[in-house]
């Protein structure tokens, strides 16, 4: 996207805001915790993300996780990823405390 600069000129790129995941911020606020699969940025390598938990409990929760799936994982950026696909697991343990939903395809 170019736009024109203060003095007339042309072909200055305007920046542009940090895309999010889905058009939603990693601590959404709406109170539902969200576990979606991908792959994109990971060669080919498949992650459970996890967004929508509380800032307070992520690495609680991350720890838990893991421990459940017996694989590794990350918290970034106020997401909890877990190595693999382990969506319906992740969503019926986390189903007891909050409201779950499992995003994407």
């Amino acid at each position: 996207m170019y736009s024109s600069g203060p003095d007339g000129t042309r072909g200055v790129p305007s920046p542009d805001p940090a895309p999010t995941q889905a058009g939603r911020s990693a601590g959404s606020a709406d109170g539902i915790v969200r576990v979606s699969r991908t792959k994109a940025g990971r060669k080919g390598k498949t992650v459970t993300l996890v967004t929508g938990l509380p800032p307070a409990e992520l690495r609680d929760i991350a720890r838990e996780l893991k421990r459940l799936c017996g694989s590794g994982g990350a918290v970034k950026d106020g997401v909890v990823e877990v190595q693999g696909d382990h969506r319906d697991a992740v969503a019926a343990h986390l189903g007891a405390r909050y409201r779950v939903t499992i995003a994407g395809g």
